[in-house]
């Protein structure tokens, strides 16, 4: 979820939105507008790129007008606005006008960082849109969706759509609009299979599961379904780096710990730590850093390293069930 900082108010004279996640990007833009239409029916939104946004064309847009309407000014990808109009934005963030909102979408980083400084040091209302590039992120978000659509999604639940799902911020917000539509009461894991099962089947956590389980055969199944409906291989590498990463460190960790202190010092949920615990039967350290050798070599594979990614996949995952099962293991 995006998340504000300084000035609240979405009528603020200038909103700075920050980061790359379009969806969050999107949000913070129809928050100011829906609270300035809120205000005045009759709000007039511009709503423009780097090559709309001339020299002069910011002062021409924010003159008083006759009837002093209220008006929103977006501006898209202000890293790439070119150094005269720089000039204007900055020269306006010093003396706003009343009536006027300023939307400032930005990157962040380096470019264009004269223009983020700026606006930050007039006060501009600040509204953080970070990528979301982290399992651990994904599944804030979706918790925090159901949070605010007031409805009760179990830890499973919000886990399963996840794995479902996968990366799409807007897939995962359009979904949990659906199970909050159209489910009564709360909102479980089994309700979420019965709604994307389909999808749940190519995700790639569900490649990752079924290698660490030993269950090589499933793996290979799930993970030629995987590919075939669009899931990136580096997505599938990751899921198996953490599914190896989470045995290794449960395997590690003392003995006769409880879940709740578990959780806390391996960062995975309780319910996790009962999966994982099911899933490290048969393992070994041997078994971890071998399993670990072979994602970090088919890592390397799909990010440019080699000819055929879908070939690479299939080797990591069946070495991963091997370390699962070796000889003479279950």
């Amino acid at each position: 979820m995006a998340r504000k900082t300084t000035n609240d108010d979405p009528l603020a004279p200038v909103t700075l939105a920050v980061g790359q996640e379009d969806l969050l990007l999107d949000r913070a833009v129809q928050q100011v507008v829906a609270a300035a239409r809120a205000a005045d029916a009759d709000t007039d939104v511009r709503d423009l790129t780097p090559d709309a946004l001339r020299p002069g064309t910011l002062a021409e847009l924010t003159s008083p007008s006759l009837f002093a309407e209220r008006k929103v000014v977006v501006v898209r990808n202000a890293q790439d606005l070119p150094a005269d109009t720089v000039k204007d934005v900055k020269g306006y963030l010093g003396a706003p006008v009343e009536e006027i909102t300023l939307v400032l979408l930005h990157a962040g980083g380096a470019k264009g960082k004269g223009l983020l400084d700026a606006a930050r040091k007039a006060g501009a209302r600040e509204v953080a849109c970070p990528k979301m590039t982290k399992p651990a992120d994904r599944l804030a978000f979706v918790r925090g969706e159901f949070r605010t659509a007031g409805r009760s999604a179990t830890p499973e639940a919000c886990q399963a759509l996840v794995d479902a799902i996968g990366s799409d911020l807007r897939e995962l917000a359009s979904a949990c609009s659906q199970l909050a539509a159209d489910v009564e009461g709360t909102i479980d894991d089994a309700v979420v299979a019965r709604y994307y099962t389909g999808r749940a089947e190519a995700s790639s956590f569900t490649v990752a599961d079924r290698a660490v389980e030993g269950r090589a055969a499933d793996a290979l199944e799930a993970l030629r379904w995987s590919l075939s409906t669009g899931v990136a291989p580096v997505m599938i590498t990751s899921a198996l780096a953490q599914g190896v990463r989470a045995i290794g460190k449960l395997a590690s960790a003392p003995r006769g710990a409880r879940p709740g202190d578990l959780a806390r010092e391996l960062g995975m949920p309780p319910w996790k730590i009962d999966r994982v615990r099911q899933q490290m039967r048969g393992w070994s350290a041997d078994g971890v850093a071998a399993a670990l050798l072979a994602v970090a070599e088919a890592d390397g594979q799909v990010k440019g390293g080699g000819a055929d990614p879908g070939y690479a996949l299939e080797k990591a995952v069946v070495a991963v069930a091997r370390a699962a099962r070796p000889a003479g293991r279950g």
